[in-house]
């Protein structure tokens, strides 16, 4: 069968680039969990008075557990292995988080801005992490 030069092969270029474009944005909507996993782990002090900060207690097993959740799901979503479970736990974690310290309807002028626009830059990260769980699990059903 002759293909018109339009069209792909399952594994041609156009394939190959948008499977590079769909780690990528995986890799950036992860960033921020693996960058704070990190450095919560290289400073684990600092963790646990992040957590006592906010009021989560007990603060140790809090700040242990947010970063096997901040790396565990991370890398679970960019090797794909139950990426919609770790998408969801994600989505979730980022939810909670979010409602916990970025309350900006308590914050005060002129910081009420900068806090505002974290919690719906986080919703964002949750509407990511949807999509990721959705698309891994339709992708499950085929």
């Amino acid at each position: 069968m002759l293909r018109s030069s339009t069209d792909q092969s399952p594994q041609g270029p156009a394939h190959r680039l948008a499977s590079a474009l769909h780690g990528l944005a995986l890799l950036g909507l992860c960033a921020a969990y693996l960058q704070g996993g990190v450095n919560k782990l290289l400073d684990f002090p600092a963790a646990v008075q992040e957590m006592q900060h906010f009021g989560l207690a007990p603060a140790t097993l809090m700040a242990g557990s947010t970063i096997a959740l901040e790396l565990g799901a991370s890398l679970m979503i960019l090797t794909g292995w139950w990426r919609g479970l770790a998408a969801a736990l994600l989505a979730c974690f980022t939810l909670a988080a979010t409602f916990l310290a970025n309350r900006y309807w308590d914050v005060a002028p002129p910081l009420r801005d900068g806090v505002a626009n974290a919690f719906y830059e986080h919703l964002g990260l949750v509407g990511g992490f949807v999509l990721v769980a959705v698309q891994d699990w339709r992708a499950r059903q085929r």
